[in-house]
């Protein structure tokens, strides 16, 4: 993991570290998250128990013990909390991710280790950020986005445009797609999702389409013969996120819908909605074509149309009975 210089850590904070990795089965990039607000919190705390002045990165973290871990009350955590808001500018959400990174590793020290036998952050009451709805593409701006790729000359990257908005799966899910994850037989692709986790995506007739058409040029490069992955790039390997993201980020402007602040996780976002919007899916079933671990991640689409909710009362079985003047 990039962030993470294990050296500089205490030892705890390390085993706990492999517990997320090991035990958790969470990601690396949210591995990093943690680390980095948990290894704030430590710098900030151990600068104002022993008065060091000077930036708070700076401060060293590695000699600190459990012992030091004991002597941490509630009041220090608020004092964090505070700092973060008053003189790193956290906004609510970065404020909330901090405290839960927080509530994650004091649990560990009580729960899991019992190297501790008070949670500092058990009490503490923080109001959740309130929730914003996810940016997305339209249908109109989706077909308009498909049809302007379709002109291009890169079968790939139309490719990749239909299979995110169609599939609603992640980057690093189509990112990690090996041909032989294909199932053209049962119209599946097997992708592997959040903490290594499985899970089979259905094909529909335009990714299949897409699909087709672009193995069949992918598996004329006698080049990339052995090379596993579905997307390559120009040099033959598997095409990295960043590379992507740029393709999408050029389709976005060149479709004249820039501005927007439509990313590859966007049109994640994108085909959740019109999934629920005009494909019928319900909550469980949505959770299970996204990946979600939890069903209270996809309600948030619940949210987004209106239409949807209009609809729903107006198909109601009693809508249209009236009341009728007694005889």
């Amino acid at each position: 993991m990039k962030k993470i210089n294990n050296k500089n850590n205490p030892d705890f904070l390390n085993d706990y570290l492999k517990h997320l990795k090991v035990v958790k089965m969470l990601s690396e990039r949210t591995i990093e998250e943690y680390y980095l607000d948990i290894r704030l919190f430590l710098k900030y705390y151990r600068g104002n128990r022993l008065d060091i002045g000077g930036d708070v990165e700076d401060i060293d973290i590695s000699a600190m013990t459990v012992d030091d871990m004991r002597k941490i009350t509630v009041t220090d955590i608020y004092n964090f909390i505070f700092y973060a808001a008053d003189e790193r500018k956290n906004a609510e959400k970065a404020r909330y991710r901090k405290l839960s990174a927080l509530r994650s590793f004091f649990k560990y020290l009580t729960k899991t280790t019992h190297f501790l036998k008070e949670d500092p952050t058990k009490d503490i009451e923080v109001p959740s950020p309130k929730k914003s709805l996810p940016k997305h593409l339209s249908l109109d701006e989706s077909v308009k986005l498909l049809a302007n790729s379709n002109d291009s000359d890169s079968i790939r990257d139309y490719c990749i445009l239909t299979l995110f908005l169609n599939c609603g799966m992640r980057l690093s899910e189509l990112v990690g797609i090996n041909i032989s994850h294909i199932d053209f037989s049962e119209s599946s692709m097997t992708v592997l999702g959040k903490g290594n986790k499985e899970r089979m995506v259905y094909l529909n007739n335009a990714c299949i389409d897409a699909l087709t058409k672009y193995l069949a040029i992918r598996c004329e490069n006698e080049k990339a013969a052995d090379e596993p992955a579905l997307f390559i790039s120009n040099r033959n390997k598997r095409i990295s996120k960043r590379r992507v993201q740029q393709i999408v980020e050029d389709a976005i402007e060149a479709a004249g819908l820039g501005g927007k602040g439509i990313t590859t996780h966007k049109l994640r976002h994108t085909a959740a909605t019109l999934m629920y919007q005009y494909g019928g899916a319900d909550m469980l079933t949505l959770k299970e074509l996204l990946g979600h671990a939890h069903v209270a991640t996809t309600e948030v689409y619940t949210h987004i149309s209106g239409e949807k909710v209009r609809d729903t009362v107006e198909s109601h079985p009693l809508a249209n009975i009236n009341k009728t003047k007694k005889t």
